[in-house]
């Protein structure tokens, strides 16, 4: 075994006997293995090799680096039986490792993140009944029921059969005994329904009908191209992707649309039914084993033709992938923060370029990074500009707390007060928007002022009155309300500062006891059937009244819906996020379409303490293309994305002492040149997470200069030892 390149060369390695191998480990490349006569290997097999004293499981990268005498390798133990990882995934692999830094073995574990998809699939039992042999003399009433059951129906599992016909397993295999049953081998799972693309989709309006010949032309003529559908919330940007699926759907190809929260896709599974008559395939996190397993494999095997999928689906094991869509392209959730870091979009856009096919980015408020692209050309895109059926978009208007302040311990103002009567009295329905999960963002003691802080996070304890606990958002830590403060010991002393919505859910059953409330945050629609059951109840008004966070701001449609109150319209504006207008932009933006997307008109009440920022007076004005104009002069006169690069460095350590001296190291080495400049080290804004204490570097970087090379030399020097770990972020997001 010697370590090698990680170059992935596709199609037969030929005579070579050994191979490269690149685990899914992070490790700094990938591995040489001698190959056994008995053996035949090409690029992209599965095989299982020796790693110390265990054996792991690893793909082929190609020919062995010849450097080492094939007597010192280890033996390649095993060839999987299993669909080889395609070339253009390990291209794709290799990229995403050179770009995000990170090691190439890190990336294939997301490649290979269910390691029992490469077993062969598993042989079920199933139960028939043989028509051609007389029923048994004595009959049971049970034994009865197994034959109903059978009768006129497919072989059926033991536990399936046993369960339908209402009888013991041993009913079943009495008549096995007696030959009226017998015993047939069914696959571990049968074959998807598959999407009809040849069913007739909705009647469009002529701006869709013209955004649809465009999209379908250039799936048709096949090559890579990168194209917006900007459009409106409420316009039908949905309907007109779903005719782009289509056309890739009958030349063949396999289809791949990312969604930026599991919570969006309950309406859009219905939509999507409803247009080709089956459900896709579908990946995230809240799938069970054996789903994941299943899809896995089914994906490999060219067999699942479309998926709808969290970011990491892009990592799936596609054999003929022809079009990528991405929902919401905004969404900061497309870009990953733990482990390989990586934004969704952008590498989205990278694998159709690698693989030659179109890729579509779809939203009613697009990022700078892609109005910027298609100013400059290097995007194209299509535009829909009003909303579907002849709605109204919304009217969006402030409401100055200044001026109109809510009463003590309220934090609804009296003009929303009034338009939420109002609008319940109409038998209508209302939202009212909070991004803020819990009961209250600080719990402090009343007599010595100590906050309740989480032991292993700089971040205050959020209390979650409906499940009786305090919890940290950032590492999940959970306690219960102490009796006494442990600082002074007072007791029943703590009081809850700031609204989130459960305190909100509080103020409006006072207000409103009639209303039907419902509070939709992850807390509570933490899984795709909670957000199905959730969009039943609103969509079939057995809800009045909806609060929630940012998952209710986008992708729902809600015919009843007219009123969006918006209670803190000023949180996400505070910070040192570079995004941070952007950001408030895109949510209030899709929260308030909402509202009105039938024939009833809408309208947004955004409550502020500053009606004058340009982010108000945007949405009040509806000016996106204005406000953008301003974001990106002020992003260009600062040398900030899209028109200058980011990177940052963050050091971690569970000693702070052994933290600083590793970043006055780093600080010493930091790169010098015309166009770059290293600001730091400071503590990050979260200088303790998870118990790690962490500082941050960030880089900036002339747009024509890339920031990998500079920091390959930069900390090449730099040795880690014990629990300090360094993180390279490129184009980072977030700077917590």
């Amino acid at each position: 075994m010697a370590e090698s390149g990680t170059s992935s060369s596709p199609g037969q390695i030929g005579a070579a006997r050994s191979v490269s191998v690149l685990l899914p480990l992070p490790l700094a490349g990938a591995y040489d293995y001698r190959v056994p006569p008995e053996i035949e290997l090409e690029a992209g097999d599965f095989v299982i090799v020796p790693l110390g004293r265990r054996e792991t499981v690893g793909v082929v990268w190609g020919a062995g680096s010849g450097e080492i005498d094939p007597k010192r390798l280890k033996d390649v133990a095993e060839r999987l039986e299993a669909p080889r990882m395609p070339a253009a995934v390990r291209r794709f692999v290799d990229w995403v490792a050179g770009y995000s830094m990170a090691a190439p073995g890190a990336v294939l574990r997301m490649a290979m993140s269910v390691s029992a998809a490469l077993e062969p699939p598993r042989v079920l039992t199933g139960y028939r009944f043989v028509s051609a042999v007389d029923l048994p003399a004595r009959m049971t009433e049970a034994r009865q029921r197994v034959v109903d059951v059978l009768k006129d129906g497919p072989p059926r599992l033991l536990s399936e059969l046993a369960r339908e016909a209402g009888c013991s397993t041993g009913v079943i295999k009495g008549l096995v005994d007696a030959g009226v049953v017998e015993t047939v081998e069914l696959p571990a799972r049968m074959s998807p329904p598959v999407p009809d693309w040849q069913l007739p989709g909705p009647t469009l309006e002529p701006a869709q009908a013209q955004a649809v010949q465009t999209l379908r032309d250039s799936v048709t003529k096949g090559g890579f191209s990168t194209t917006l559908i900007d459009g409106v919330t409420g316009a039908g940007k949905t309907e007109v992707y779903f005719e782009a699926i289509a056309a890739a759907l009958e030349a063949g190809h396999q289809v791949l649309v990312l969604l930026p929260e599991i919570a969006l896709s309950a309406q859009w599974l219905g939509r999507f039914e409803q247009r080709f008559g089956a459900k896709p395939a579908q990946w995230h996190s809240d799938l069970g084993s054996a789903e994941r397993r299943w899809t896995w494999r089914a994906v490999a095997e060219g067999e699942v033709r479309l998926v709808v999928g969290a970011r990491s689906a892009l990592f799936l094991p596609f054999s003929d992938l022809g079009l990528i869509v991405v929902d919401e392209e905004h969404e900061s959730a497309f870009k990953q923060e733990d482990g390989v870091i990586y934004q969704a979009r952008d590498m989205a856009v990278v694998r159709a370029h690698q693989g030659q096919f179109p890729v579509l980015l779809v939203s009613a408020t697009p990022s700078l990074e892609t109005v910027q692209n298609v100013a400059t050309a290097r995007y194209g895109a299509v535009h829909l500009p009003d909303r579907h059926g002849g709605a109204s978009l919304p009217r969006i208007s402030t409401i100055d707390l200044r001026r109109d302040p809510p009463a003590r311990q309220s934090w609804i103002s009296p003009p929303l007060r009034k338009a939420l009567a109002e609008t319940l009295a109409g038998g209508e329905q209302a939202l009212l928007f909070l991004n803020r999960r819990g009961y209250a963002p600080l719990t402090l003691c009343r007599t010595c002022g100590h906050r309740l802080q989480c032991p292993h996070c700089t971040a205050w304890l959020v209390e979650h009155r409906f499940r009786a606990r305090l919890q940290c958002h950032h590492c999940g830590y959970m306690a219960e309300l102490p009796p006494a403060c442990p600082a002074c010991n007072a007791v029943d002393s703590f009081a809850a500062c700031g609204p989130g919505v459960e305190r909100l859910a509080e103020e409006v059953v006072a207000l409103h006891p009639e209303a039907r409330l419902a509070v939709m945050t992850s807390d509570t629609v933490f899984s795709v059937r909670a957000a199905e059951e959730m969009v039943r109840r609103i969509q079939a008004h057995e809800v009045d009244l909806l609060i929630g966070t940012q998952i209710v701001a986008k992708g729902h449609h809600f015919p009843m819906l007219t009123l969006v109150g918006v209670v803190d319209a000023d949180l996400g504006l505070s910070g040192g996020d570079l995004r941070a207008a952007e950001r408030t932009y895109q949510l209030l933006h899709q929260v308030a379409g909402r509202a009105g997307r039938a024939e009833r008109p809408g309208q947004v009440l955004l409550q502020t303490f500053n009606p004058t920022d340009p982010v108000m007076q945007a949405l009040v004005s509806d000016d996106r293309d204005n406000f953008l104009a301003l974001e990106a002069k002020d992003r260009q006169r600062t040398g900030m994305p899209p028109f200058g690069r980011l990177a940052a460095l963050i050091l971690s350590g569970d000693s702070p002492e052994a933290v600083d001296r590793l970043a006055r190291e780093v600080a010493v080495r930091a790169p010098h040149f015309e166009g770059v400049t290293v600001f730091g080290p400071v503590p990050a804004p979260l200088a303790l997470l998870r118990g790690r204490h962490r500082r941050r570097f960030l880089m900036k970087c002339r747009r024509d200069l890339a920031p990998q090379p500079l920091i390959r030399d930069w900390l090449a020097p730099i040795k880690l030892t014990g629990s300090l770990r360094l993180q390279v972020d490129i184009d980072p997001y977030s700077f917590f």
